[in-house]
């Protein structure tokens, strides 16, 4: 069975949400913050934490990438590479 452009963008973006939610989690340990401390750092819920950094099918705001690179020091582009994992 041939994808279809739908099952394609699904695929890219779940894979896309997972790559993020990877690198999230990695840099939030690199810098030794707990999921609570990094929602404080960034006026977000520690729930919000947990859901982006577990359901890939949550997505993240530009906004909220940004204060992530702020806190946790890295450029938001690296947010987005597979090889961070």
């Amino acid at each position: 069975m041939k994808m279809t452009y739908k099952d394609k963008e699904f695929n890219f973006k779940n894979n896309l949400r997972e790559i993020i939610a990877k690198n999230i989690r990695k840099f939030r340990k690199e810098k030794g913050y707990t999921q609570e401390q990094l929602a404080t750092y960034i006026d977000r819920s520690n729930e919000f934490i947990r859901r982006i950094e577990t359901d890939f099918t949550r997505g993240v705001s530009l906004e909220t990438l940004y204060r992530m690179s702020i806190v946790l020091e890295h450029d938001m582009g690296d947010f987005f590479k597979s090889d961070n994992n």
